[in-house]
């Protein structure tokens, strides 16, 4: 049962850790809202992360053998979500920007709902069909030793999703901070136009990283 907690853990840190467009997406999303909104939404890509992990156990190779064919796809709709992504908040930051003397600029911003912040940020991430060929990789690697029974299937679960959130939980906090350290106007538009710059290079770094 340590073993697949551990792994779980391992497993959970390695797809979480590397930066890439999501987790920008989290911390400008955090950083121009709340902690509260960016917490939720690191729920979501941890929720996303974690059901991979419970696809892998459970349909292992044949399930990555089916969504193979998709693979290319799925990249490129993964892409065009994130380029809108960055679009957008690049087009809301200059506008922002340009009606910040208003009197009711800011009443024309739309809310981010926690609910809206977690189901975007977990259907972003569930479009990387990548993330379940990593766990079946990892738990097919496992079963090549000892097939895990299934209170260590759910345990090996488990532990990726929390090492998962509580990495994006600590991103988001990174947000938090980083919202209230710029809090000036052209702070938050340099902070948003370079975040949506980033989320652009690395979505399209996906293409160019394609088999």
């Amino acid at each position: 049962m340590t073993a697949a907690l551990v792994a779980g853990l391992l497993a959970g840190y390695g797809i979480a850790m590397p930066v890439g467009a999501v987790a920008t997406c989290l911390v400008a999303l955090t950083a121009r809202t709340s902690l509260r909104i960016g917490a939720c939404a690191a729920l979501g890509v941890a929720t996303a992360d974690g059901l991979y992990a419970l696809i892998a156990e459970v349909g292992g190779t044949a399930l990555a053998r089916t969504i193979q064919p998709v693979l290319v796809p799925l990249r490129w709709a993964s892409v065009l979500v994130l380029l809108a992504l960055a679009a957008r908040g690049g087009a809301v930051a200059v506008r922002r920007y340009r009606n910040r003397h208003g009197p009711t600029s800011a009443g024309r911003q739309a809310p981010v709902s926690p609910i809206r912040a977690y189901l975007g940020l977990w259907g972003v991430t569930m479009m990387n069909p990548l993330t379940v060929i990593y766990f079946t990789a990892l738990v097919l690697g496992g079963q090549a030793a000892s097939v895990p029974s299934h209170p260590e299937q759910a345990v090996f679960v488990l532990a990726a999703f929390a090492a998962s959130a509580s990495w994006q939980l600590f991103l988001a906090g990174g947000g938090a901070l980083l919202g209230r350290a710029l809090t000036g106007a052209r702070g938050q538009l340099a902070t948003a136009l370079g975040s949506s710059l980033l989320i652009a290079v690395l979505a399209l770094r996906l293409l160019v990283s394609s088999p």
